[in-house]
């Protein structure tokens, strides 16, 4: 797929903010908040905050001081330089780091009202150094898995107990080094798994964190094709299991983007977002493609989570606004659009559906036809309750979220109102 320029992405963005189907426009000119109606809380358009991508340090009370740009390392903390570069992309020139017209931090963001009570508590304290927190993951006994973004040589995955107590760090001896943490999950029997977006595997750890299995060539992304016993990915991003153990890999941060397509390699020529489906043991069940824009296809799978009513696959098509959902099997089901960036998604002991808002800082409470219902968070932000971006996070048996934040290494619980 040809890559968009900034300006399309830019008027794409501009239109699903102030579409008059959803009647943000008033005399011709678009609202900037509106009022609690038909279910939903009060929201207004609130302003960017400048990104650290990373660059920051949390004290023990969840306190956050940016690294001033000077004092910075030459190179992103996960980039050790050992993956294609990123071209022919408008993420490849800014748009993902709010650098030039049309990047997302030229956009205003829509933030909720919050109604829900809840509170905000920074009980983990990660080791010493850069890099944000993309991803956590609860396992049934309380402990919970912290995915870091650290430069090479610097450990990434840590395990803590439920006092918030450091019981496990794994290195890149056990993992090698990944070029780009993003999504982890925990299966049914504890193991977790954790995705390399750019060094293109998945690995399966123990509960004891010995690697058991991985998915995928260390920094070859390429295409699935199972008749060839070729098994590349291309750019993993997050895993979700279903009731009988199978698991899906959501993939491709942004269709075409980087899209080194065009190279000399025959083992990577989609290059395109897409679903992979395979057993609890790694057999190819099935995949299909985002492949572009339009009804039924997505441009990312940046938010993946299984309904547990029956088993569809809900999809998080971050840049274009939207939440599309496909059957267990892949078969189209409808498309969502949404006043959010959809960045992750996850459903609650109780079956709703949950999204993580992105870069627009909040956790919002859907029903089914993506009408929000509720949010927490106090929007786009280093200060308490605030997020650079917030992503994949979990549920515990209270109801309590915990979550990191992909450009702030902290690890935040919203605590809910106590009955």
């Amino acid at each position: 797929m040809k890559a968009r320029s900034i300006a399309t992405i830019a008027a794409i963005g501009l239109g699903i903010f102030f579409a008059g189907a959803w009647g943000w426009a008033q005399a011709g000119r678009p609202a900037t908040q509106g009022p609690a109606e038909n279910g939903s809380p009060a929201w207004s358009l609130k302003p960017s905050f400048p990104d650290p991508l990373g660059f920051t340090v949390v004290d023990a009370k969840g306190n956050v001081t940016v690294v001033p740009e000077d004092a910075r390392p030459k190179a992103p903390a996960a980039d050790s330089g050992n993956v294609p570069t990123c071209r022919r992309s408008p993420v490849c020139d800014g748009l993902e780091f709010g650098k030039g017209s049309g990047a997302r931090q030229d956009v205003q963001r829509v933030e909720w009202k919050q109604t829900l009570g809840y509170t905000f508590t920074y009980p983990y304290v990660l080791p010493a150094g850069l890099g944000g927190v993309p991803s956590v993951a609860l396992d049934s006994k309380g402990n919970l898995w912290v995915f870091q973004r650290e430069s090479l040589g610097k450990p990434q995955l840590f395990k803590f107990d439920p006092n918030h107590k450091l019981i496990l760090t794994i290195g890149d001896d056990v993992i090698t080094h990944q070029e780009k943490a993003h999504g982890i999950a925990v299966d049914a029997e504890d193991n977790l798994w954790i995705c390399d977006q750019n060094g293109s595997t998945v690995k399966k750890l123990s509960p004891d964190g010995k690697l058991l299995m991985t998915i995928g060539e260390r920094n070859h992304r390429g295409d699935w094709i199972e008749e060839k016993g070729q098994r590349l990915l291309w750019q993993p991003l997050m895993v979700v299991f279903a009731k009988n153990g199978d698991l899906y890999i959501g993939e491709g941060h942004g269709d075409g983007s980087p899209n080194d397509t065009d190279s000399d390699d025959p083992a990577n020529v989609s290059g395109a977002a897409r679903v992979i489906h395979l057993d609890k043991n790694g057999k190819f069940i099935n995949q299909w493609f985002g492949a572009k824009a339009g009804q039924g296809k997505f441009s990312m799978v940046h938010g993946l989570a299984l309904d547990p009513r029956n088993g569809d696959v809900w999809i998080g098509d971050r840049e274009q606004y939207r939440i599309v959902i496909y059957t267990a099997d892949g078969e189209y089901v409808r498309t969502i659009p949404m006043r959010n960036l959809v960045c992750a998604l996850n459903f609650d002991a109780q079956g709703n559906p949950w999204m993580a808002s992105g870069q627009d800082g909040q956790f919002l409470k859907l029903d089914r036809s993506g009408k929000v219902l509720a949010a927490i968070g106090n929007g786009m932000g280093i200060g308490p309750g605030q997020f650079i971006e917030a992503s994949y996070w979990s549920f515990d048996k209270q109801g309590r979220l915990y979550t990191g934040d992909t450009s702030v290494a902290r690890v935040t619980v919203m605590e809910p109102p106590k009955k």
